[in-house]
């Protein structure tokens, strides 16, 4: 992936923007029905402030955590902003992103959700689309797959694990509150993960 990191997270706000009431009414199921309105709000905020012609891809990464944190509300802006800033100090000083270094870039991006929320995998919220997006991606480059081709294999990934949020109960957030009623909603966060996903995938392939 080149420098460009400006064009991906544009891709990613006007993924997230053309999803707000998508977004926003899953939350209105089984939270403060906010998710869509902050997130389009944070990512408005990302790509007026993430300098266009940036080439360090971390420096770039970063500025946009930090947007995310102070621009989004709720849970999502640490939560995002915690990944974004994170997966920065994998990227720093980078102007180009291989296979593995994004590999290692969302390894610590889902590391960061995990400390920040002190949530695991099962509990109905954003890991359950990232981290088997993760193992799907990481088996597809060991397998000698290129960005692109392991991209496909995380947005797969990723895609059931949002379904299989509806299966579940949500333990986490507010979300929780409603315990076995929360059943059969899937997760806004795990959708919004998803989405960024498939924005990056379509960046690298071009589309």
């Amino acid at each position: 992936m080149s420098a460009r990191v400006y064009d991906c997270l544009r891709l990613i706000a006007e993924r997230i923007i053309q999803n707000k009431d998508f977004l926003t009414d899953l939350d209105r199921e089984i939270g403060d029905a906010d998710h869509g309105v902050n997130m389009a709000r944070g990512f408005a905020a990302v790509i007026e402030r993430v300098p266009q012609d940036e080439e360090d891809v971390g420096a770039s990464l970063k500025r946009c955590g930090m947007t995310l944190v102070s621009t989004v509300g709720g849970a999502s802006g640490p939560l995002y902003g915690t990944a974004y800033m994170e997966a920065a100090k994998v990227l720093a000083g980078r102007q180009t992103v291989s296979a593995k270094d994004f590999g290692a870039a969302l390894a610590a991006a889902i590391a960061g959700i995990q400390r920040r929320g002190h949530a695991v995998r099962g509990e109905k919220t954003m890991l359950d689309a990232l981290m088997p997006a993760y193992d799907a991606y990481t088996q597809r480059v060991e397998q000698g797959a290129d960005l692109a081709e392991g991209l496909d294999a995380a947005c797969d990934a990723a895609t059931a694990g949002v379904e299989y949020t509806k299966a579940i109960a949500a333990t986490k957030g507010r979300a929780s509150y409603l315990g076995e009623r929360s059943i059969g909603h899937q997760d806004p966060g795990a959708t919004s993960s998803a989405l960024t996903l498939e924005a990056i995938r379509d960046f690298v392939r071009g589309l």
